[in-house]
């Protein structure tokens, strides 16, 4: 499906902040360079968003400009957390997880110490295993593939995806995914924007108090 864009002239009239605003904050990279989008149309070059996205995310530095500053909030909003770790035990406390996940991702039951690197994997497999879209032994498989991951590589458009024909199912990750065409008897379960689920991940985790 193609990603639904917006235009700079009706971001800027939408939101109501000034054209310095905007760059300002894709300075202090709480806007990514790759939502920056140049196309041509019958007037020449223009800069388009992803609509979704930068919406939320502008809709997001409002509120809390009034509280933090422009380096705060760069903090605040980069997907990367800061070294953690917590037990299974701290996780379902502060509601981060839910057992299931934790036993679909710890296969030998014991209750280990979970780095940040972890976290996201375990927060993408929750994702998956509450869509009701997935079997246990396809969450089982998603696990495996996000055990391997490696978080400090997660780029634009990089996605963990869920295939199945014929009752058969594969898992893998993919940077760049939307150039991916897939045949029409293949189907596809599940796309998760890794992305998107580390930002999801930091906010939740910064809300709970850590």
């Amino acid at each position: 499906m193609e990603e639904q864009l917006i235009s700079k002239k009706e971001l800027l009239e939408r939101t109501s902040i000034s054209y310095g605003q905007l760059y300002r904050w894709k300075r202090k990279n709480l806007i990514p360079e790759e939502w920056f989008i140049r196309k041509s149309t019958f007037t020449g070059q223009e800069t388009f968003f992803p609509r979704e996205d930068i919406l939320k995310r502008i809709s997001m530095i409002q509120k809390m400009k009034e509280n933090l500053s422009l380096d705060e909030m760069r903090e605040m909003l980069s997907p990367k957390m800061k070294d953690v770790s917590m037990t299974s035990d701290e996780l379902l406390r502060k509601g981060l997880i839910s057992k299931p996940a934790l036993e679909v991702y710890s296969e030998d039951g014991k209750s280990p110490v979970f780095s940040s690197r972890d976290l996201l994997s375990l927060y993408v497999l929750e994702g998956l295993l509450q869509s009701g879209n997935v079997s246990l032994a396809e969450a089982k498989m998603a696990a495996e593939v996000l055990k391997k991951h490696d978080s400090e590589k997660i780029e634009k458009q990089t996605e963990l995806i869920v295939l199945r024909k014929l009752g058969v199912t594969t898992c893998f990750i993919a940077a760049a995914a939307d150039s991916i065409l897939f045949e029409s008897s293949v189907k596809v379960v599940e796309r998760v924007d890794l992305l998107k689920a580390a930002e999801e991940l930091k906010t939740t985790y910064m809300q709970e108090g850590q």
